[in-house]
C-alpha cells in the first residue's frame, strides 16, 4: 500500500506547444484484428457445446486394440457378444413415463395432452425403432460359420453389419399431436423466410406434416464455442452502391471499418531527445518520485487514493469511489525531478576537445589535388593539420573559453602539453598495459582555455611529421581517459589505417581469430567506458584506406559520435561538423512502458518494458520504439478501450545534476486499418526503419535487416495508396533510395572473410553507412534527400 499523489498534469494540447518530444505514428495503438477478435471472444464466454469431449479428459496411455483380422472359431460364437446382449436387454418393455418437451405455445399443447389423455386407451404402443452399422470388432468376418439359428438375436441377421434396435420411450414423438391451424409455426431461425400453410388442413395426414422446429430460446447462444467467425471480405463495388432495403440492417460505423490485417507495425513511438531535454518548460520537483518496485513505472493519477498495485504490472485496484476510473492513468501527465537536490553543480564550461591524430607512416601518402592552375601533390596529414588548423582558428573567436587538446599516434603516443606544462609520452611496454593508460590519461593536466593557448596549439600541430606503426588503441584509451574528467567532452579519431599495436590490433582478421577477437572485446569495453564517463567518441578515416571501421565504430557507436569516411579535402567540414553537434546531456537511459497487454519489441527487456541506453545526447538526438499487442498474454486490448504509455528519461545535465523527465500519454486502441493508415506519420515510419534494420544490420543479422526493412516498406506503400498523397508519393520515392543497401544490395558492403563468426563482416563503406543510419534523424534523412535531387 502506497500513497499517489498527482504531479504536474496537462492536456495533451498543451504537451505539444513548444516542441514536440513525444510523437505517435500512429494516433492509434494498432492491434491486428485476429488478436482484437480473439480477445472479444474471450470476453463474450459461451458454454461449451455437448458435441465437444470434456475439456479435462486424459488421452488413454494404451491404445485400442486392433480391430480381428481372422474368422473366429465356432466356439467364442456360440453366445453373442456382450454389447449385443446389453442392446437386447433395452428391447424389455418398460413402465411408460410422460415426456416432458418444452413448447412456445405451452397453453395450446396442455389443452390438447388433456384432451388426449382421457381418449388414451392403456394397451401399448408400438415401440418405435432404427437400425444402425455396427462397429468393425462387432461384424462376423466374411468367412465364419453361421451360428444357430437360435442363438442368433432377432435385430441381427447373419452376414450383416447393421443392427436394429428401440428408441428410448423417454424421448418425444413428434408426428404424435395432430394438425392444428392456431399452431404457431415458424422457420429455424436465420432463414427470414415465412411458411406458407397449407389451405386445407383436414386432408393433411398427421404422420406426413411435420411442424417446422420452434424458435430458438433466448438462453441458447446462437453460435458454439468451437465456431470462430471469420472476418466479411471488403464488398464489391456494385454491392456497396446498393442501398439497404431495411434501414435497421444498415453498417454501423464500427460494422464499416476495414479489418484487413496490416503489414509492418504502426505502432511506433519517436522521442526527440534533444527537445526534450533542452527545452525544460516543466517546474522541477525536488526528490525520487513514487515509483513501482517491480517495472518502476511512476504511479500518479487524478485522484488522490490509495491503490495496491501497479497499472503497469496488473489491474488497478483502487480504494476510492466506485465512479472514480480504476482502469487506466488517464489525460497527459508531464514531470520533471531533480532526483539529487544535494549535489553540488559543476561547471559545465569544463569539458574538453581532444583532436587525436594519426601520424603514423602511411599518413605521409600524397593525393594530387589542383590549387588554382597548378596541380599539386599533398600528404594526407598536411590536410589533417590543415583541418585542424582552420577549426583552432574559428574556435578561438567562436568559443574562446573552450579547452582544446592534442594527442598524436605512431609507435607512441604523445599527449601534448602547453606553456605551462610539458608533454608526455607514452611508448613500450607501456602501450600494451591498459590499467597505466587509464592512470596516465587521466592524471594529465588539462588544457588551459583556447584563448590563452591558440598560438602555441597551432604550433605544434604545424611541426607534425609522419613515421612510424599506428597505436591507434593506446591513443584512444588515452584520449578518452584524459576526457573522463568532464562529461560532455568530445574526442575526434582521424585515421588512416588500421591499428597494429598489440593493444587493440585490427591487422591479424586472416591469421589470428583469438587476437581479433580480444581486439573486437577490447573496443565494446572501451565504448562502455566512454560512455559511463560521459564523453563523445567520433571516427573520422579517409577515403580509399581501410581502418575496420566495423570494429572501431562501436565507439562512435555507444557513445552517440559520428563514424565518417571523408575525402583529404572534405576534411575541414566533417571537423566543423562533429564539433558543432554539442553534448546537452551525458548518462541517458529511456524506458518505455505499456500495460501487460502489449509488448515493446527489440530492446533489451522483453514484456511490456523496454529500456535503452542512449548515453550522450546532443541537439539533433532522436530514438523509435516499436510495440505493439503482447501475443503471449490472454487479454489483449480491445479495440475501442483505451491504454496509458509512460516514457521515462533519466539523463544527467552538463552541469552534473540528475534529472527525470516522466510523461504519460493515453491512447486509444483500434483494429480498423483504415484508421491507422488515415493516421500515419510516414516520417517517422521511415526513420524508425531506417534505425531498425541498421542496428540488424551491423550486428550481422543481414537477413533480419531486410525483413524489417521489407515489412516497414510495404506498411509504408500501403499508407500511400490509402491516403492517395503526391508528396508522401514523391518523398517516398527518395527515402527507398538510402534504403537500397538495406533492400537490395547489402553484400556489397561486406567482407568476404570473418573469423569470428559465420556471418560477413562490413567494409569501412557499409560500416560508416550503416553506423549513421542507425544514428539518423528526420532532419538528417531529408538533407540526404535534397542531395540527391
Amino acid at each position: 500500500m502506497f500513497m499517489v499523489v498527482l504531479y504536474c498534469q496537462h492536456s495533451q494540447d498543451a504537451a505539444c506547444t513548444g516542441g514536440v518530444t513525444m510523437e505517435f505514428a500512429c494516433g492509434f495503438v494498432y492491434v491486428p484484428p485476429s488478436v482484437a477478435q480473439k480477445d472479444g471472444q474471450r470476453v463474450n464466454v459461451m458454454k461449451r457445446s455437448a458435441l465437444l469431449p470434456p475439456v479435462n479428459r486424459v488421452r488413454p496411455r494404451t491404445p485400442p486394440p486392433p480391430p480381428p483380422t481372422e474368422a473366429k472359431s465356432p466356439k467364442s460364437l456360440q453366445s453373442p457378444p456382450k454389447v449385443i446382449e446389453q442392446l437386447e436387454k433395452s428391447r424389455e418393455v418398460k413402465k411408460v413415463e410422460k415426456p416432458s418437451p418444452f413448447y412456445e405455445n405451452a397453453a395450446f399443447h396442455k389443452k390438447t395432452e388433456a384432451a388426449s389423455s382421457v381418449s388414451k386407451s392403456p394397451q401399448l404402443t408400438p415401440t418405435p425403432r432404427k437400425t444402425a452399422l455396427l462397429p468393425p470388432h462387432m461384424r462376423p468376418a466374411a468367412n465364419s460359420p453361421s451360428p444357430p439359428s437360435s442363438q442368433t438375436p432377432p435385430s441381427t441377421n447373419p452376414g450383416s453389419h447393421k443392427f436394429t434396435y428401440d428408441l428410448p420411450r423417454s424421448e418425444p414423438d413428434l408426428n404424435a399431436q395432430p394438425w392444428d391451424p392456431n399452431y404457431s409455426y415458424t422457420t429455424p431461425e436465420g432463414t427470414g423466410v415465412q411458411v406458407k400453410l397449407p389451405a386445407d388442413t383436414s386432408s393433411v395426414s398427421a404422420q406426413t406434416s411435420v411442424p417446422a422446429l420452434p424458435p430458438r430460446p433466448s438462453f441458447m447462444k446462437s453460435v458454439p464455442v468451437y465456431l470462430v467467425l471469420l472476418p466479411a471480405p471488403p464488398s464489391s463495388s456494385s454491392s456497396s452502391q446498393k442501398p439497404p432495403s431495411d434501414p435497421a440492417c444498415a453498417p454501423s460505423s464500427t460494422g464499416s471499418a476495414d479489418k484487413s490485417l496490416l503489414p509492418g507495425n504502426p505502432n511506433v513511438l519517436l522521442v526527440s531527445l534533444g527537445k526534450l531535454l533542452s527545452e525544460e518548460r516543466v517546474q522541477a520537483m525536488l526528490g525520487e518520485p513514487t515509483s513501482c518496485s517491480l517495472c518502476g513505472a511512476v504511479l500518479d493519477s487524478c485522484y488522490d487514493n490509495v491503490v495496491t498495485s501497479c497499472y503497469f504490472c496488473q489491474p488497478v485496484e483502487s480504494t476510492s469511489s466506485p465512479s472514480a476510473p480504476q482502469s487506466r492513468l488517464t489525460g497527459h501527465q508531464d514531470g520533471l525531478f531533480l532526483l539529487h537536490p544535494d549535489e553540488k553543480p559543476l561547471c559545465a564550461a569544463d569539458a574538453l576537445l581532444l583532436f587525436c591524430i594519426d601520424i603514423s607512416g602511411s599518413m605521409s601518402i600524397t593525393s594530387q589535388v589542383s590549387e588554382g592552375e597548378n596541380i599539386v601533390h599533398r600528404s594526407r596529414l598536411s590536410f589533417v593539420q590543415e583541418a585542424v588548423l582552420q577549426c583552432v582558428q574559428r574556435l578561438s573567436e567562436q568559443q574562446p573559453d573552450l579547452r582544446v587538446g592534442l594527442i598524436t599516434f605512431n609507435n607512441q603516443v604523445t599527449l601534448h602539453g602547453s606553456e605551462i606544462f610539458t608533454s608526455h609520452f607514452v611508448s613500450g611496454a607501456e602501450l600494451a598495459d591498459s590499467n597505466y593508460l587509464k592512470k596516465a590519461g587521466a592524471s594529465f593536466p588539462s588544457p588551459p582555455p583556447l584563448s590563452q593557448t591558440k598560438d602555441f596549439l597551432q604550433r605544434q600541430v604545424q611541426g607534425l611529421s609522419e613515421s612510424g606503426t599506428t597505436a591507434l588503441g593506446p591513443a584512444a584509451l588515452l584520449a578518452i581517459a584524459m576526457a573522463s574528467r568532464q562529461p560532455g567532452s568530445k574526442v575526434i579519431i582521424c585515421t588512416d589505417g588500421k591499428a597494429n599495436t598489440d593493444l587493440g590490433n585490427l591487422e591479424v582478421e586472416d591469421n589470428d581469430a583469438r587476437t581479433l577477437l580480444s581486439s573486437t572485446i577490447f573496443y565494446q569495453d572501451l565504448g562502455e567506458y566512454a560512455a559511463n564517463q560521459g564523453v563523445t567518441v567520433s571516427v573520422l578515416s579517409i577515403e580509399g584506406t581501410d581502418c575496420r571501421l566495423d570494429e572501431l565504430g562501436r565507439l562512435a557507436d555507444r557513445t552517440g559520435g559520428r563514424v565518417v569516411i571523408a575525402s583529404p579535402n572534405r576534411l575541414h567540414p566533417e571537423f566543423e561538423h562533429i564539433i558543432e553537434n554539442r553534448t546537452i546531456a551525458t548518462h541517458c537511459t529511456v524506458s518505455l512502458l505499456l500495460p501487460q497487454s502489449l509488448c515493446v519489441r527489440g530492446e533489451k527487456e522483453s514484456g511490456h518494458k523496454g529500456t535503452r541506453e542512449v548515453g550522450n545526447v546532443d541537439p539533433d538526438t532522436e530514438i523509435t520504439f516499436q510495440f505493439g499487442a503482447n501475443e503471449q498474454e490472454t487479454d489483449a486490448p480491445a479495440s475501442g478501450s483505451r491504454v496509458s504509455i509512460q516514457l521515462q528519461v533519466r539523463y544527467r545535465q552538463r552541469n552534473g545534476q540528475m534529472k527525470l523527465r516522466l510523461i504519460t500519454s493515453d491512447r486509444e486502441v483500434t483494429d480498423d486499418s483504415s484508421a491507422a493508415l488515415s493516421s500515419l506519420s510516414l516520417a517517422i515510419i521511415q526513420l524508425n526503419s531506417s534505425q531498425a534494420s541498421a542496428a540488424l544490420a551491423v550486428r550481422g543479422r543481414f537477413l533480419d535487416a531486410r525483413r524489417e526493412g521489407e515489412l516497414q516498406r510495404k506498411l509504408i506503400e500501403r499508407a500511400i495508396e490509402h491516403n492517395r498523397s503526391a508528396e508522401d508519393k514523391q518523398t517516398y520515392k527518395e527515402w527507398v533510395k538510402t534504403m537500397e543497401p538495406i533492400y537490395n544490395n547489402i553484400h556489397n558492403f561486406t567482407r568476404r572473410k570473418s573469423v569470428v563468426s559465420d556471418s560477413q563482416s562490413l567494409t569501412d563503406a557499409g560500416a560508416a553507412l550503416l553506423y549513421t543510419m542507425k544514428h539518423s534523424n528526420r532532419k538528417s534523412i531529408s538533407l540526404k534527400n535534397k542531395q540527391r535531387l
